[in-house]
């Protein structure tokens, strides 16, 4: 009986799973769907779908577009600008915020001045980078790095000053010192705030990569989406859409994979209505078996 239920039960979850698959496929193909149904159509509905290029003609370009050389040389500086700056910022972010949230005097120095610049938009020190960088690549690298580092250094600040105190004392009742804190207690017991961090660093570096690109850069795929705009290139502008959207995802998923991979301590939940739970949450909600009491210790007129 045991046996029929758990082949039941993997049966239901393979096919969950495979209806998550499908619908995933579907979602996009039918937003494709509709989109070529509306500009074929000439749909002019207070949005005007006439002025669109349909997906045959994006398609088309795109192919174009991956048979020469440009494409490659853009796509290859824009992810070398895009890595920089935001490995910059998380190694800038993961440090300014453990030191913010651990030392008073971290705190007054630089809590003042970061507040203050955290709200300016990092597109917004284009004219700062022009100034103050001898080229247009650092000045690109500068927004990109100031884009993803505030949304680290503040995931990161909030996540250190959660951290429960009593682990904090644990290893200094064991002797440790403070290097042995941050290693053992601050860094891993942060690093789920930290990723969720990243992960929003990583796409406002897009955005501010590409802006910085249309504004300043020469090469990249933002400068060419850009030139398509200028010379009324509108299937290649969509080009330049899809590549920054793909981009972005295949970044951002590395982020998610990455954090995944280094807090694989942590308790996860599944997607899955009614499935089977992790085994160790099955291993911790199991009751241990009961002690059987001694033959002694039993009533007399309890014993068969």
């Amino acid at each position: 009986m045991t046996g029929q239920t758990h082949t039941a039960n993997a049966g239901s979850r393979r096919a969950l799973r495979l209806g998550r698959y499908v619908l995933r496929v579907a979602s996009p193909a039918a937003a494709l769907g509709l989109w070529q149904l509306l500009t074929s159509l000439n749909v002019d509905l207070w949005l005007r779908f006439s002025q669109f290029p349909t997906v045959t003609d994006v398609a088309r370009a795109f192919a174009d577009r991956l048979a020469g050389a440009d494409y490659w040389t853009d796509l290859t500086d824009s992810l070398t600008r895009i890595l920089t700056g935001f490995l910059l910022a998380a190694v800038l972010g993961v440090a300014t915020g453990v030191l913010v949230a651990r030392s008073r005097l971290a705190e007054d120095l630089l809590g003042p001045v970061l507040e203050v610049i955290r709200p300016i938009p990092a597109i917004a020190l284009v004219p700062v980078a022009i100034l103050l960088f001898p080229s247009n690549e650092q000045g690109i690298v500068f927004i990109t790095c100031t884009a993803a580092f505030f949304p680290v250094l503040v995931s990161t600040r909030h996540a250190v000053r959660a951290l429960t105190p009593v682990w904090e004392e644990a290893v200094l009742t064991m002797g440790g010192g403070r290097w042995r804190i941050l290693g053992s207690v601050v860094l891993p017991g942060a690093l789920p705030g930290i990723f969720g961090g990243l992960s929003v660093g990583i796409g406002v570096s897009w955005i501010c990569v590409i802006s910085a690109e249309m504004i300043s850069g020469q090469y990249g795929v933002g400068y060419r989406t850009w030139q398509d705009y200028t010379v009324v290139n509108y299937a290649g502008v969509f080009v330049g859409m899809v590549t920054i959207g793909v981009l972005g995802w295949v970044t951002s998923t590395a982020v998610e994979l990455l954090g995944r991979r280094l807090t694989r301590w942590l308790p996860r939940t599944s997607y899955i209505s009614g499935g089977r739970p992790p085994r160790r949450a099955r291993d911790a909600a199991t009751p241990a078996p009961a002690t059987p009491r001694a033959k002694e210790e039993v009533p007399h007129d309890q014993l068969v």
